[in-house]
């Protein structure tokens, strides 16, 4: 019979739609498995088979686990709030309500196609008010804590699409969607404290098992540096100005300070006749991004204010500058300026021949072979060279204080030491890390449960007013002046406050998409709840997450968010948990090749063919370059997975997005690739029919089988499901020259499969008449007697090299084997005239004769 992919997967996902087998519900006599993907947002263009790759690898999981006995969590959901929805609803009229639900319906479809074991009961979208009803109760805690607050800050905001952008959708000055250009302005926006959780969100790594990349990635992105602050006391002027430094060794060196742009003395230091020049720069620096005034090699700039701070180690007044390369959102916005340690100091200094003063020397360990001590000291005190290694202190004394000769490290102890005494300065830890801007001026976003009154003062919303739902609008486009579209709805903005009958604004401003996805994973342990968030012991049953897997894209800011809030929420005594997410892996991308012709247009892959390693255009025969590269639909590249379904079926895809290379790797799609997973799934199904079927177990099949479990289980165990897959695939190969095809055998690969190809395993599942649902079967467990073999390989050698191999009974004694050896012609025609010096013997493996 031939396999009859479609007739198949529809028959199953009808079975599984109708029995719901993969409902899980709290059990607390077995044990909990709770696996996770980094949901979705459903765009208009639905899943490519890139996305595929993490759903299907969970679902392998979440499908083992069952059969090991676990009560598996797996669900699904939709990140459905963000920018793109609204977008389409500007330029089509379009309600994102609307467009969302089209998409889910579409993103549904596909996964069901695919045959995935979520749980569906659990599933819910952000843009929900049921469920963002309490990401609106959640802000009201962390509101309560003192961890959200309002602040006038400078970002991205792009006019084109009316909104404020956060850095990660900002790309060389553009906004990711649209292209449009953005720039730097003030606004009063809503921030969350995470900065307060710095130091935590680093040391509680440790707890996780994380990719030490991955760890890295949330390390330098919190960015923790150890230093000390400093004060430099403004001259003739009672306000100083505060630094944070790592290097405060070499303070004698400071010969100039530079601010921000947007520092807040930058007004008041500013002199009148350096005013107009102050203004221009500052209206000149806010076009640039952080990454352009940051980047290495640009042209050093900036204007110098007319006032004078006071170095606090030497007492000589030091000019104030601004420059670009300084920014507010690192440190104090504020920088001691030592020109000859360092590199953007040096640059600056040379470009408006600014002081430099050298305060360390290196010492002959310090340099490179070919140089002078000598030579290096005096490029460095001329000024003629920035010195930015370790080395002796020089330069460095006053009348009460001196740290010249020390190491640098005994001098950063000694000098803050003396800035404590003196109330100049103090030890201090800074991070990178800068609090969280967290207002949208959109429509599609959570509402703030924030009310505003006349006198400055807030309400903040009881969980009696929530949700807090956006009114119903047809034109969705920005205001224009910097505002949300909600501004627009006066009715709904301007209110009578029900329980202070007080006049009220409410806030125009929405949350950011990031909002909905810190905590979805928490509201899956208890979706229906309508009273409360989550109830208490069903997360404490099912958290933290076993597994969590999701794309690199990520790593950093997605991760660093949920993080946050669940520390705030344990904090409360909400949950249970330090961390959220005890293991996470993140699956590697796929990519396509992309195909273009002479006019650099894309060509469908359809239409390609290739010759000797070069691609022509079927049609026209013209030559075409070719490159990898990320799906997108504008490459006509991307591979939707219905077209593969279509064709070769779920199983024969989710094989092939395993078999394709390690989780991690990136890797490169080729659908005709598809067909060798097909095949497989074919001379499997030929097994159900197979006439040498039969009930009775046989010593060979047996071992073929157990074998199998063990490697199988030891793969998916470790995520490794391309060796997993071959694994199978060398089964069937072995299995099927045996003279009699037992049915456990059988059974044994369609349970290893049934996590890979749910499908098809439950098919034969069901036409060899097991015993069973497959689906919850306990997985076979591997018999030790079945993995020891009666017979060795005794490889045999003369001087070293390979003359022949006995496949003999086990432990077979050094005198038998050489016996063995001497008779067999491909060994003897090597011994014979010589004599045999010694013979080295390793038991069940090796014989070498060595011969004069």
């Amino acid at each position: 019979m031939r396999y009859n992919h479609k007739a198949i997967e529809a028959k199953w996902q009808k079975i599984w739609d109708q029995t719901k087998p993969f409902k899980s519900e709290r059990d607390d006599n077995k044990p909990k498995y709770y696996v996770l993907d980094m949901f979705p947002y459903p765009s208009g263009s639905g899943l490519h088979v890139g996305h595929v790759e993490g759903y299907t690898a969970t679902d392998i999981i979440a499908r083992y686990k069952r059969q090991k006995g676990f009560n598996v969590l797996h669900p699904m959901g939709w990140d459905s709030f963000g920018l793109p929805a609204e977008q389409y609803a500007v330029r089509t009229g379009t309600h994102p309500r609307e467009t969302t639900k089209k998409n889910i319906d579409t993103f549904r479809r596909q996964l069901k196609s695919l045959g995935f074991s979520y749980d569906w009961d659990r599933e819910f979208a952000t843009s929900d008010p049921r469920y963002y009803k309490w990401t609106q109760w959640i802000f009201t805690k962390l509101y309560e804590k003192g961890l959200a607050y309002e602040a006038d800050m400078m970002v991205n905001f792009c006019p084109a699409l009316g909104t404020v952008l956060a850095n990660e959708e900002v790309e060389d000055g553009k906004a990711k969607e649209g292209g449009h250009a953005v720039e730097r302005r003030p606004l009063r926006q809503w921030v969350l404290k995470i900065t307060a959780y710095a130091e935590e969100l680093i040391r509680d790594l440790d707890l996780v098992d994380w990719p030490e990349s991955l760890k890295r990635l949330q390390i330098n992105w919190i960015g923790k540096s150890e230093g000390a602050k400093i004060f430099f006391p403004v001259k003739d002027r009672k306000e100083q100005i505060e630094i944070f430094t790592t290097c405060p060794h070499t303070l004698f060196g400071v010969t100039y300070m530079v601010l921000a742009p947007e520092h807040p003395f930058v007004a008041d230091l500013t002199t009148p006749e350096q005013q107009s020049a102050v203004l221009a720069y500052q209206k000149e620096v806010m076009s640039e991004s952080d990454m352009e005034r940051t980047e290495v090699g640009k042209k050093k700039t900036g204007v110098f204010t007319g006032s004078y701070a006071i170095n606090p180690a030497t007492g000589e007044p030091i000019p104030i500058w601004i420059a670009d390369y300084v920014l507010m959102g690192y440190g104090t916005g504020a920088v001691m300026a030592v020109p000859a340690h360092d590199e953007r100091d040096f640059e600056f200094a040379k470009q408006f021949n600014l002081p430099i003063r050298a305060v360390i020397t290196p010492q002959e360990k310090d340099i490179k072979d070919g140089e002078s001590v000598e030579t290096v000291h005096e490029e460095i005190v001329k000024g003629l060279r920035c010195w930015i290694h370790d080395g002796l202190i020089i330069n460095s004394s006053s009348r009460v204080f001196s740290i010249n000769g020390k190491s640098v490290e005994e001098a950063k102890k000694a000098i803050v030491e003396w800035m404590e005494e003196e109330k100049s300065g103090e030890r201090a830890i800074c991070y990178k890390l800068r609090d969280w801007l967290f207002s949208r001026q959109r429509y599609w976003g959570e509402p703030f449960p924030i009310l505003h009154f006349a006198d400055g003062t807030k309400r903040v919303l009881g969980i009696d007013e929530l949700p807090l739902i956006p009114p119903e609008i047809s034109d969705f486009k920005p205001a224009g002046d910097g505002q949300s579209p909600l501004s627009k709805v006066k009715e709904w903005v301007e209110i009578e406050d029900p329980k202070t009958s007080r006049a009220a604004r409410r806030e125009t401003n929405t949350m950011p998409q990031w909002a909905g996805s810190c905590w979805y994973y928490l509201r899956f342990v208890d979706p229906g709840n309508e009273n409360e968030a989550w109830e208490p012991g069903k997360e404490k049953y099912w958290l933290p997450v076993d597994l969590y897997v999701g794309g690199v894209e990520h790593a950093v800011l997605h991760l660093l968010y949920a993080r946050f809030w669940h520390k705030v929420l344990y904090d409360l005594k909400l949950v249970s948990t330090k961390e959220p997410f005890q293991s996470l892996r993140n699956q590697g991308l796929i990519v396509a090749r992309s195909f273009q012709d002479e006019n650099n247009l894309y060509v469908e892959p359809a239409d390609v063919v290739e010759k000797g390693g070069k691609y022509f255009h079927k049609v026209t025969g013209q030559s075409l370059k070719s490159q990898v590269e990320k799906m997108s639909k504008s490459k006509l590249n991307g591979i939707t997975p219905d077209d593969i379904i279509e064709e070769f079926g779920a199983d024969a895809l989710r094989l092939y997005e395993m078999f394709m290379g390690p989780l991690e790797k990136e890797k490169v799609w080729n659908t005709d690739a598809v067909s060798g997973c097909r095949r497989f799934l074919q001379r499997f199904y030929d097994l159900s029919d197979s006439e040498l079927l039969q009930d009775e177990d046989t010593e060979e099949a047996n071992k073929l089988a157990h074998r199998l479990v063990r490697s199988v289980t030891k793969d998916i165990e470790a995520l490794q499901f391309n060796t997993a897959i071959s694994t199978m695939m060398e089964f069937i190969n072995d299995f099927t020259k045996l003279p009699k095809h037992p049915k456990s055998a059988v059974g044994c690969l369609a349970q290893c499969l049934q996590p890979f190809a749910p499908h098809m395993a439950a098919e034969v599942w069901e036409r060899l008449k097991l015993e069973g649902d497959i689906n919850t079967k306990p997985y076979p467990e591997v018999d030790e007697k079945y993995l020891v073999d009666a017979t060795a390989t005794y490889v045999v050698q003369v001087n070293g090299k390979l003359r022949g191999r006995f496949e003999l009974p086990k432990d077979r004694e050094e005198k038998e084997i050489l016996a063995l050896a001497k008779e067999n012609p491909l060994v003897s025609k090597h011994l014979d005239g010589k004599m045999i010096l010694k013979v080295v013997f390793v038991p069940n493996k090796l014989l070498n004769i060595v011969t004069e």
